[in-house]
């Protein structure tokens, strides 16, 4: 039986590159000269370092740009509170959200089932499993998807006949 799987992944290696590039542009701008502005990665933590919560606003949005250049959803970024490390200074914690949590994954099956369409679905480990007879009902459970979770990037994987 044809199926495929919901999931949500981030490439490392992209996240990785994109810090390596913000931390490269952070030190040659001007408006940063004397800063100490930076992005520290930790597997999917990243922490974001300023001297003042306006730079720290303009280092998250070279992030959100370089992550969106190398083909990363910005919407999988998470913030945390802001901290007061010393004096002026702050940072700030940024969590790369991949998976799909229990809650959301138990949302697509709702929606897919109310949808009345011929598949099945299960939760399998940090993805949904959608199997159905036919291609063309799996293709429309995508679309479905596509179109009602918007707020969390998805990519659909292991099309299988």
């Amino acid at each position: 039986m044809p199926s495929f799987d919901i999931v949500s992944e981030v490439d490392k290696q992209e996240v990785r590159n994109a810090v390596d590039q913000v931390n490269k542009e952070v030190s040659a701008r001007f408006d940063f000269k004397g800063s100490d502005a930076r992005v520290e990665q930790s597997d999917y933590q990243l922490t974001v370092f300023a001297d003042d919560e306006f730079k720290l606003e303009q280092v998250l949005d070279i992030l959100r740009t370089r992550l969106t250049k190398r083909n990363v959803d910005v919407r999988c970024l998470e913030k945390s509170q802001l901290e007061k490390v010393s004096g002026n200074k702050v940072k700030q914690l940024v969590t790369v959200k991949t998976g799909l949590e229990t809650e959301l994954a138990k949302k697509i099956i709702k929606q897919i089932k109310d949808s009345k369409l011929k598949v099945q679905t299960s939760i399998q480990g940090d993805a949904v499993r959608v199997t159905g007879a036919k291609k063309d009902v799996l293709q429309e459970a995508i679309q479905l998807t596509k179109k009602s979770i918007d707020s969390f990037p998805l990519q659909f994987q292991n099309f299988r006949d």
